[in-house]
């Protein structure tokens, strides 16, 4: 039998505040948005960029993390997995939507110093150190 892989690590600046909620049993979800940009050249020299949105979903202690600690602009590291979400409407219209449901969280950015410490993971833990400003490597 064989096994499959669904593992998304993005890099970004929050596009919105954290929005927290609880679920009817009382289980915290925060949910924001993160953008990240990409640029390149063309062969004729031109200049292009462009930005691609993620809806991120987070759950139980690291809900509750992101929304304590995130704020919009801020730089942030996401580790965990897509999903899609369908639903149907009052009216019958079917819908769906891809998130990222995350498991690991850091922030990155220039307060990062201060706040490696809270860089944590799903289960509450605390993750590795990420790379000083200096390097020019992703964390992962």
């Amino acid at each position: 039998m064989s096994r499959g892989l669904n593992k998304v690590m993005i890099i970004g600046h929050l596009g919105r505040e954290p929005e927290m909620r609880y679920t009817p049993s009382g289980r915290p979800v925060t949910t924001f948005t993160v953008a990240t940009s990409r640029s390149w050249n063309t062969v004729d020299g031109e200049r292009h960029s462009e930005t691609e949105w993620f809806n991120i979903v987070a759950w139980g202690n690291l809900a509750e993390i992101c929304k304590q600690y995130l704020n919009k602009g801020q730089q942030v590291y996401i580790e965990g997995r897509l999903q899609t979400r369908r639903w149907e409407d009052k009216e019958g219209n079917k819908h769906s939507s891809v998130e990222v449901v995350a498991n690991e969280m850091m922030m990155l950015g220039d307060r990062r110093e201060a706040l490696t410490a809270n860089s944590h993971s799903a289960d509450g833990s605390d993750v590795s150190e990420i790379p000083s400003a200096d390097e020019d490597e992703f964390p992962f």
